[in-house]
């Protein structure tokens, strides 16, 4: 089963069924064996990924300190000192967006702080900002330079075609 069936197997199960689940996979998490194998490879200074909950992006961050259950992490783009669980930690390099494909707009765990994402506005403007706030039914965009509370409902991704320019040659067969 891969992660797309998982996500959508979960989608079908009721509040009680994902509770239990979310303990189970807690007590699995707690498990020595995951932090005495992530621990064996770390060392401080490091610098690594790591998975933050609350901004559902990946981060990077340097190792300053290892502890028995958690590891004092150093945000390299705030310079926040963060304590997180050795499992939050990407090792294996994993691709750690959620790519959900709801029939309109995009759903919580496909927006991440920082990401640039469109709406329409009350007026039905097409407004594009930053997300600078997730929250668990809105997103909070700084667009020029305003805020806008907006439902996950309504928000659709922005691609950049002018941002990056592909330099390369052509090579016929």
């Amino acid at each position: 089963m891969n992660f797309a069936e998982v996500l959508e197997a979960l989608k079908r199960a009721s509040g009680f069924e994902l509770y239990r689940l979310s303990a189970a996979i807690d007590r699995m998490l707690c498990d020595p064996k995951w932090i005495i194998a992530i621990r064996r490879v770390l060392h401080v200074g490091q610098q690594v990924e790591y998975f933050d909950e609350k901004d559902n992006r990946l981060c990077t961050g340097r190792v300053l300190e290892l502890r028995q259950k958690t590891v004092l992490l150093q945000r390299l783009d705030t310079s926040q000192h963060w304590l997180m669980p050795y499992t939050s930690i990407n090792l294996g390099g994993i691709d750690a967006a959620i790519r959900d494909n709801p029939d309109r707009g995009l759903s919580r765990q496909e927006v991440a702080v920082g990401d640039i994402v469109g709406f329409l506005d009350r007026e039905q403007r097409l407004r594009s900002g930053k997300v600078i706030r997730i929250n668990d039914k809105t997103v909070t965009i700084v667009s020029q330079n305003q805020q806008w509370r907006v439902s996950y409902a309504l928000l659709h991704r922005i691609v950049d075609g002018d941002s990056t320019t592909i330099h390369g040659e052509i090579i016929s067969r």
